[in-house]
């Protein structure tokens, strides 16, 4: 039977024979049956329903896999939740799959090309910030030229786009909270949807704006330009050389034009939040097949929020080979250490949101984030900020924190983002655009304005995981010729820069 008519037929669907839970498709009333036992209390859509008694310890299975043990002895019919299922550390074998080539029909979208081979979808001008103390002055810079009318003689020229922060000083100026944060703006300057980049500092801030442009080659660049406030001589006269530096560049970035280009050029990030009982069903695993669609094209994704595999990593070890296994299993034993030593646990991650929504550990959600990831192999692991150097699936550290982790993506090359939600969110990028997927077409009808792509038809019938993931390499490839996203037409992306801080605030 498929999700579909087990969706139709039954308020209940089964995701693996070896299940030993089943998820409510719809809200199953006390009593109500469940292939042949009656449902001992009201069971939320979207969350869980043992089909079998469960002993105290002995392990749930959803996908096939282990989510985690019973605390306690779970009777068939029982609502399965935090209230009796913990994380565990057992794992379910994965083989190592041989995966025969996909073939796809070319395709192609209409981006820029920059002067070191990659693409952009978006050909913005960007004012980086070198720390927090020069933020304000960035975004005077950007709302003064769009007010002015300062772009209107620019048309190939997206916006002005200020990126700010929280940091840059109070910080030690070696180590790896300095470095990450350094290869982060390096990261984000160099992204091919920046037709060029202004950098204003404060003057005396740890990351100095002189030697930042020394270090990463920019000194002298025509599409780059960076000042300190101090020096120009304080806010106004800031915002004033900010215009006319603005003034120099646009003509510039303004000479880009969109021409026809290979969908293997883009590099996507994958992200989800607000996730839900569904997103495992519907909307990862159909992302999943754009993945697997847009690799077999010869491009490029990124995925990420290592917290958020922790419990699905035995299934990306089965698609890599042992060097890249290797270091997957390094950052997950950093992980390991990092949150033991500030007195957390893996499983402090899901949400409230999540855990509302169905999602009850770790486990469960990391097993359904990695869907959307397909079944391409894994051929890189790079890490938070690193410029991506592979072409196919790349695996991104990062912490779960869907901004820091996209912010990082963006950084290692990422053109664009699609994230996917069950709950709602409320997010959007620049410079690179974000699309959302729904899991739920009952979140979609609500946040209509926000999401760009359904997939709760999957569940319902209305389409399969394939169709679906058609659908959003469709739109992926018309966003990256132009077209706007949901989150481009309400105006998010000037607010949600947040790169990851490592480190002693001094």
């Amino acid at each position: 039977m498929t999700l579909a008519e087990q969706t139709a037929a039954v308020p209940v669907i089964r995701l693996h024979p070896l299940d030993n839970v089943l998820v409510a498709s719809r809200r199953v009333p006390k009593g109500a049956a469940v292939e042949g036992v009656a449902a001992l209390a009201d069971i939320p859509a979207g969350h869980k329903v043992a089909v079998a008694a469960v002993a105290a310890g002995q392990p749930i299975l959803k996908y096939g896999q282990v989510i985690g043990v019973a605390t306690a002895a779970i009777a068939a019919g029982a609502h399965v939740h935090t209230h009796n299922l913990a994380v565990t550390t057992e794992r379910r074998g994965a083989e190592a799959r041989a995966t025969t080539p996909r073939h796809e029909p070319a395709r192609s979208f209409m981006g820029f090309q920059r002067d070191d081979g990659r693409v952009g979808v978006r050909n913005y001008v960007g004012v980086l910030t070198s720390v927090n103390c020069s933020a304000t002055v960035a975004r005077l810079i950007a709302q003064e030229a769009e007010r002015s009318g300062l772009l209107d003689d620019f048309p190939n020229v997206d916006g002005v786009v200020p990126i700010t922060h929280t940091s840059g000083c109070g910080m030690a100026a070696s180590g790896e909270g300095f470095d990450l944060l350094r290869r982060t703006l390096w990261g984000t300057t160099a992204n091919p949807n920046f037709g060029a980049v202004m950098l204003v500092g404060l003057g005396c801030e740890v990351i100095q704006t002189a030697k930042f442009a020394q270090d990463f080659g920019l000194a002298g660049r025509e599409a780059f330009q960076a000042f300190t406030i101090q020096d120009v001589g304080g806010t106004r006269r800031a915002v004033e050389q900010g215009l006319e530096r603005l003034r120099e560049m646009l003509p510039l970035a303004n000479r880009a034009r969109r021409t026809k280009t290979p969908a293997s050029e883009l590099v996507l990030g994958l992200q989800c939040g607000g996730s839900d009982g569904w997103s495992g069903v519907t909307s990862n695993p159909a992302l999943g097949d754009a993945v697997d669609r847009l690799v077999a094209l010869g491009g490029t994704a990124m995925l990420s929020e290592t917290p958020e595999i922790y419990g699905a990593e035995h299934l990306l070890y089965a698609r890599a080979t042992d060097d890249v296994s290797a270091k997957l299993r390094a950052r997950l034993d950093w992980w390991e250490a990092y949150t033991q030593r500030h007195g957390a646990e893996m499983d402090n991650n899901p949400s409230p949101g999540n855990k509302a929504g169905g999602l009850t550990t770790i486990l469960e959600k990391s097993l359904g984030a990695v869907a959307k990831a397909g079944s391409s192999p894994l051929v890189d692991v790079i890490e938070y900020a690193e410029p991506v150097r592979s072409r196919g699936l790349v695996f991104m550290d990062s912490p779960g924190f869907d901004p820091c982790s996209a912010t990082g993506q963006v950084a290692s090359g990422a053109t664009m983002i699609a994230f996917t939600t069950g709950r709602g969110s409320a997010f959007g990028c620049k410079p690179s655009p974000s699309i959302k997927l729904s899991s739920n077409s009952e979140i979609y009808r609500r946040m209509s304005e926000d999401i760009d792509v359904d997939c709760g038809p999957i569940a319902d019938g209305g389409a399969t995981v394939s169709q679906k993931g058609a659908e959003i390499l469709d739109h992926l490839l018309d966003v990256a010729s132009g077209r706007r996203t949901k989150s481009e037409a309400l105006g998010y992306g000037g607010n949600e820069f947040v790169p990851w801080l490592i480190g002693a605030t001094m």
